[in-house]
């Protein structure tokens, strides 16, 4: 969006009992350039799995998501945020932390009404993390930065046959707004683009995040 850089990914396993459980905390903020290398790993692994033909191919998708996470971090685009989701596990050896999801969400003008409206992107979570309410987390905090930039629609693409990930959209609230066709869909039969809306409710996620702090 690391390329021949081995993943800083730490294996997270379930604590053992309820004691140890309490000192996992999920934290999501702004990224950061310690995160670039793990955050690249988790977005070529969950859009270009290595599997098949691609494991040729790998290392040069991580090398051109690393540097263009990398460019993004030093632009500093005041209205253009990537996030990490950071699990951060407290124990007797000390604290470890390890980026187990992301997030972008910026801004595009809408085509007819010229309002501002913030666009997610890129959302994805570190497979042996998944079902564990992070990429909801991740959501929320990206509806929360829309109201910060005064907007009041949020949208996302995702694909017809992604079955998982539609179904968390449409239960975070999100609406079927456009059904894209291109011409790959058409002759070669690709899945195509769904565009999905939400309206943002401005209170009810003012109270979401003073519930947070």
């Amino acid at each position: 969006m690391d390329f021949c850089f081995s993943s800083s990914v730490i294996p997270y396993s379930s604590p053992a009992n309820a004691e140890d459980r309490d000192d996992t905390q999920l934290i999501v903020r702004t990224v950061e350039a310690k995160d670039i290398k793990s955050l690249a790993e988790t977005i070529a692994h969950s859009f270009h799995p290595p599997e098949g033909i691609l494991c040729w191919f790998y290392p040069l998708l991580k090398m051109g998501i690393y540097e263009d996470l990398r460019s993004r971090l030093r632009s500093r685009s005041p209205h253009q945020k990537c996030l990490v989701a950071i699990k951060v596990v407290r124990g007797v050896a000390g604290q470890v932390e390890e980026v187990v999801g992301t997030v972008e969400i910026g801004l595009r003008t809408g085509a007819i009404s010229g309002d501002r409206i913030s666009y997610i992107s890129n959302l994805a979570v570190n497979r042996a993390h998944r079902r564990q309410g992070i990429a909801r987390k991740l959501l929320l905090r990206c509806e929360q930065i829309a109201c910060e930039w005064g907007c009041r629609n949020i949208s996302l693409h995702v694909l017809e046959n992604n079955d998982c990930a539609k179904q968390l959209y449409l239960s975070c609230g999100y609406q079927l707004h456009q059904l894209e066709f291109s011409l790959s869909s058409w002759l070669l039969q690709h899945p195509r683009r769904l565009l999905l809306h939400k309206k943002i409710d401005r209170n009810e996620k003012q109270n979401s995040s003073e519930t947070q702090s």
